[in-house]
């Protein structure tokens, strides 16, 4: 599965953000893709997360391979970031 999300989050996906992302998709137990513009990171990865800059606004495309992983994680960026 694979879904954009506009970051809505006012100072765009910083640290605390970032970790909220990195432990959800810690948590799914798949491997989960963040991509933005030309740039591809595993999102369990939080050094990689914060380099790609996402601000405000920004969009970013998440894909996963398990339908149900990827839903539970769109939920924790909807009511987070």
């Amino acid at each position: 599965m694979t879904f954009e999300y506009t970051v809505k989050d006012a100072e765009g996906i910083h640290a605390r953000p970032a970790g909220v992302i990195v432990a959800a998709a810690k948590a799914a137990g798949v491997p989960i893709k963040i991509t933005k513009g030309d740039k591809t990171i595993e999102a369990k990865k939080l050094f990689a997360l914060m380099g790609l800059g996402v601000k405000c606004g920004e969009t970013i495309t998440v894909s996963c391979d398990d339908d149900a992983a990827a839903e539970a994680f769109k939920k924790v960026l909807e009511e987070n970031i």
